[in-house]
């Protein structure tokens, strides 16, 4: 893509374009101060298909509205559409593609999205169905393949990151945690302010310390679902950066896309959760694992699109809070600390063990999707973003 050629420097780790300072600075009194911009990124002008793709390489490079001032145009687009017009492009006489090329949809990814799903319940049933030793052997052996799956349904498709920065092994670790909060921890708490646990976890609903077999499974299976939904989101941004003859046209046009397509997994885990809770028979945490999908999905598309820092303090801000939850709660034991467990008491006792995880969650999904919706409509996070393979 010709916007990589005006990426000389990285963006920030909040996944900010680089300050506009840092563009050629340029003198107020010169007669042309677009010349040395266009002299710089000539090979950019004379790649492009049009204006728009030189604005979202500006921006992804930190030039705003603002900047563009300084160039004595009124916005990014502007100076855009003067340095396309002004300089002669290699590809006048070679033809050139009319729309942008999308992310198509493959059975290997498509399959591989199945897959966590599949080796989750053929876990659950094992399970369900073993006793002692038999069923420990299950359970370990089942985490690390349904762990192997995640891994392999994220390295292709919409949902592998092809931009040099990947998750850092902290932000797997902390995901991995908060997926085994979903299955351990509600019923930890409950148990442990009741005095217990009296024994390990189990899968029998009437347990001390049951284990919340729906609330995984569904978040297993709903992998299919997140990679369609990125899928969607990438390929209906893609054309619509085709169609757009501004950034701010653009960004009007994507910021419904992408809370559709957010809405539109949050149905479609509901849908699972009912589904799971049903076949499974026991009660279903409906916010916590709601609240944890919509925060593993923003993050996954943040990461995808080059956005990785936000994403990684927001998992690591909420596991850190579950643990502390966890650990106030037993650290109430100790003499004269049993005033370490009473705001986890009165949330538990106003709402329900359940209410932990949706309160964190939540809030870190929140955060995220403010911060998708600044970024992700930004023309610059398409442009410069390889396409799945």
């Amino acid at each position: 893509m010709a916007a990589e050629e005006l990426r000389d420097q990285p963006g920030d780790q909040l996944g900010e374009p680089v300050v506009a300072d840092r563009a050629p600075a340029v003198t107020r009194g010169a007669a042309d101060p677009v010349k040395a911009l266009m002299h710089r990124h000539r090979e950019l002008c004379e790649r492009a298909v049009d204006p728009l793709e030189i604005a979202a390489a500006l921006e992804a490079h930190g030039v705003t509205d603002r900047t563009a001032t300084h160039f004595r145009h009124r916005d990014v687009f502007s100076l855009a559409e003067e340095m396309y017009a002004r300089v002669p492009r290699a590809g006048d006489t070679a033809p050139r593609p009319e729309t942008p090329d999308t992310p198509k949809a493959h059975a290997d990814w498509a399959v591989l999205t199945l897959l966590p799903g599949a080796l989750c319940a053929a876990v659950v049933t094992g399970v369900r169905y073993t006793e002692g030793r038999p069923r420990l052997a299950v359970t370990v052996v089942g985490v690390l393949a349904v762990a192997f799956a995640v891994r392999a349904a994220r390295s292709r498709g919409p949902l592998h990151a092809t931009r040099p920065w990947s998750p850092t092994p902290s932000t797997r670790a902390w995901t991995y945690w908060l997926v085994a909060y979903a299955l351990l921890g509600d019923g930890l708490i409950a148990a442990a302010l009741d005095g217990g646990p009296d024994g390990p976890p189990t899968g029998s609903s009437d347990s001390s310390w049951p284990i919340a077999l729906s609330s995984v499974l569904a978040l297993s299976a709903a992998c299919a679902p997140a990679a369609w939904c990125a899928h969607l989101f990438a390929v209906r941004a893609r054309r619509r950066l085709a169609t757009s003859r501004a950034l701010e046209e653009f960004a009007s046009s994507v910021k419904p896309l992408l809370l559709g397509v957010f809405a539109l997994f949050l149905c479609v885990l509901g849908g699972l959760l009912v589904l799971c809770g049903a076949v499974l028979d026991e009660p279903v945490a409906y916010a916590g694992t709601g609240a944890l999908g919509a925060l593993l999905l923003l993050a996954r598309l943040l990461t995808v699109h080059g956005f990785r820092h936000a994403p990684a303090v927001m998992l690591a801000a909420t596991g850190v809070a579950e643990a502390a939850a966890l650990l106030s709660v037993f650290g109430s034991r100790l003499p004269g600390c049993e005033a370490l467990a009473v705001p986890v008491e009165t949330v538990v006792d106003a709402w329900g063990a359940g209410a932990i995880p949706a309160l964190v969650c939540g809030a870190a999904a929140l955060v995220l999707l403010l911060h998708a919706t600044r970024t992700l409509t930004r023309a610059s996070a398409h442009v410069a973003h390889g396409d799945a393979p």
